[in-house]
């Protein structure tokens, strides 16, 4: 029995309640309850100010008419007490025990066709913090839709072509001097993002001397013969000029060598991959077939745009005065081309930074004026940006925290902190190596997805490794710690003990509780699409688990009544602990 059916079921004594003490019918789900506060006591509370209407009386009186009455003729109910218009209902324990240890509690499937697209990164520099939160968030989301009983598919677009993919490939080109990851020992997205730094100093160079000349900024950026070169370059790979579309290949073949190692680093993957490349083209007809029913015009100056001003939007540009495709046109051939692959998709849910939100609000908009019947499921998993002590990061200017450094970063940090407390001493070399890396993404990971997705977050390295505090590594440990104690316990009780007939302390109560509220907890994050819901869940698990371990001896030999009770209990924590940590991607060791 889930939360929400407790509820049903309490709501459904309650209105029975109201029946036989007020002589009221009143309708079941108009009945409200909130978890009860952690100073009083009661596992959840009803809202009794609704209900005086119906009694006629205080909220004190009706609440005590109630809970007297649940007591004696609801067999979920122990006790109640009252709190001003609050009535405190305690469940019995035993509910639990069945509904936990006896019969785990399951998720009711959600039974919806999901896409996730996440990472989309450009093929003109590496991953950076940036990407991590966006594949971070994608991945995890991804799986606790999974978990919650829907159909998912995970993409990811990569931006392989456009004006700023030029611009690396002109940098190289002019100032490379042949130069490739083999012969650099430089990573491909590294190598390739190197020139897409330099492309934008020679660029502001030569902006510069045309201000001194006289030009206004505005026309020194338009005039500067770097813009004028790279804008002649993607003309001439929409054209499919050899030699440049040689090119795009090979520099892009080094990012895709890059970008692999980092995301095996990374530990996220993809059911499919699309190329905005293969997929421009398609928004190319979509804006010919808009053009000729009116719903797009062409301007003055030879450039295709929509007016959404009905829409609370303003005027958007489709397709350049040169015919080049901007952002919006490969976005709208790569939704409709999803939706005409995948027959029975019901949502696509694109993970993009909150910088995008106008984006999303006008491609929606299209779609809407374009009569797509499916153009209200596309949904913008909005996020915030993640900032840095330094300030925010720049591509353009390569004031960005490289991935792969962070990666390198947080796994060194996790090797120091690990060999402080001498919890290796035993292990080989690899093992211990694939451990460090293990503990440092279960930091990286666990740092980020536990911030709610729409708020922005300031990312700390030292304080996301710290065992004893609210992180990853925390929890992992509290993991490896149960599997322990659950290994010690098998050897001194017998097999086939039964778990009889125990009262639980208080503590152990609350233990069974948050293993009954997991269910709830997952179909919620699916709901809310906020892997932070998983997240905290999982530290507030681990962290009364720990609570409990402080307090109790679970290895008893000479209590096996208690031993097992205890034992059963450690093991479904261990349990969901681990599920928890893998709907974040984060690995949960065994032993650490």
């Amino acid at each position: 029995m889930s939360s929400s059916k407790l509820n049903a079921s309490l709501s459904s004594m309650v209105a029975n309640a109201v029946t036989t003490l007020y002589d009221k019918v009143i309708d079941p789900s108009s009945i409200q309850f909130q978890q009860t506060r952690k100073e009083f006591d009661g596992d959840i509370t009803l809202l009794v100010f609704p209900l005086t209407k119906w009694s006629a009386k205080g909220p004190e009186q009706t609440a005590n008419d109630i809970g007297k009455w649940l007591t004696e003729n609801c067999p979920l109910v122990e006790t109640y007490n009252v709190v001003k218009g609050f009535l405190n209902l305690l469940i019995k324990t035993d509910f639990y025990i069945q509904n936990t240890l006896v019969s785990p509690p399951s998720i009711i499937p959600q039974g919806r066709n999901l896409m996730v697209e996440y990472s989309s990164p450009n093929t003109n520099k590496p991953l950076h913090l940036g990407h991590i939160r966006n594949n971070l968030l994608g991945y995890a989301m991804a799986q606790i839709l999974e978990a919650a009983g829907n159909v998912v598919t995970k993409v990811n677009l990569v931006n392989d072509r456009g004006i700023h993919i030029c611009k690396s490939m002109l940098a190289w080109k002019k100032y490379g001097k042949g130069e490739t990851p083999i012969t650099s020992k430089i990573k491909g997205d590294h190598l390739v993002g190197k020139y897409y730094v330099l492309f934008d100093k020679k660029f502001k160079e030569e902006v510069s001397a045309l201000i001194e000349k006289g030009f206004t900024k505005e026309e020194a950026e338009k005039q500067a013969p770097l813009m004028l070169e790279v804008q002649e370059m993607l003309r001439k790979w929409e054209m499919n000029d050899e030699a440049t579309v040689s090119l795009w290949k090979q520099m892009n073949g080094w990012v895709y060598e890059g970008f692999k190692v980092t995301y095996e680093l990374l530990g996220v993957s993809f059911d499919k991959i699309y190329f905005e490349s293969d997929t421009y083209l398609l928004g190319k007809t979509i804006v010919t077939e808009g053009l000729e029913k009116g719903i797009f015009f062409r301007k003055e100056n030879g450039s295709i745009a929509i007016d959404l001003s009905n829409e609370g939007l303003d005027e958007k540009i489709v397709l350049r005065s040169d015919g080049t495709s901007v952002y919006i046109t490969q976005d709208l051939g790569t939704a409709q081309q999803r939706f005409e692959e995948y027959k029975q998709l019901q949502k696509l849910i694109y993970v993009v930074g909150n910088e995008q939100d106008y984006h999303f609000k006008v491609l929606k908009a299209i779609f809407g004026r374009l009569g797509r019947p499916w153009a209200d499921e596309l949904f913008h998993l909005s996020y915030g940006m993640v900032d840095l002590p330094s300030g925010k990061m720049k591509s353009r200017e390569g004031t960005v925290v490289d991935a792969d450094d962070l990666i390198r970063e947080i796994t060194e940090e996790a090797e120091m902190a690990t060999k402080a407390l001498g919890k290796l001493d035993n292990y080989e070399n690899q093992e211990a190596k694939s451990l460090y890396h293990d503990i440092a993404m279960g930091a990286l990971k666990y740092f980020i997805l536990r911030v709610d997705p729409k708020k922005k977050m300031l990312f700390n390295p030292a304080e996301s490794i710290d065992l004893n505090g609210n992180t990853g590594p925390f929890i992992q440990y509290t993991h490896a710690r149960i599997c322990s104690v659950c290994k010690k316990v098998e050897q001194i009780i017998p097999l086939g003990t039964e778990l009889g007939h125990y009262l639980p302390d208080k503590i152990e109560k609350e233990l069974l509780k948050l293993i009954y509220e997991y269910p709830e907890t997952v179909l919620k994050a699916a709901s809310d699409l906020s892997p932070a819901i998983v997240a905290n869940y999982a530290y507030e698990l681990a962290r009364s688990y720990n609570h409990f371990y402080h307090d109790h001896v679970v290895a008893n030999a000479d209590e096996p009544l208690v031993t097992k009770f205890r034992y059963e209990l450690s093991k479904s924590v261990a349990s969901l602990l681990g599920q928890s940590l893998r709907l974040l991607g984060i690995v949960a060791p065994q032993k650490m």
